[in-house]
């Protein structure tokens, strides 16, 4: 075997799907983000997968997930609270003057 080649057929499209779902769900944004805490090599980081590596690692998540340790769907993103929505209304030279008067820089972007 060549270096940097994979042992074994490449993982289906869909089953790379179904492993970054899993990650998604685990708090990670991508197959880099996890590489650390999953113990994933550089090519696995990249989203590169054997057949045998991803059925190892989506079981692996899954066990987790049954477990209670990943829930079972991504966080549904939070409703504004009514000072949000206040916050949102106020003009930004208002809003930036306020945070000036209490030490903040503030910087236009």
């Amino acid at each position: 075997m060549a270096f940097g080649q994979s042992a074994g057929p490449p993982a289906p499209g869909r089953m790379i799907d179904e492993l970054l779902e899993l990650l998604h769900a685990a708090g990670h944004t991508d197959f880099r983000d996890a590489r650390g805490p999953m113990g994933f090599t550089q090519r696995q980081a990249a989203g590169k997968f054997t057949r045998d590596e991803a059925e190892a690692f989506i079981a692996e998540l899954e066990e987790a997930q049954h477990r209670g340790e990943i829930p079972d769907a991504p966080p549904a993103p939070d409703e504004p609270s009514p000072a949000d929505e206040a916050l949102r209304s106020i003009p930004d030279a208002q809003l930036a003057a306020e945070l000036q008067r209490r030490g903040w820089i503030v910087v236009e972007p």
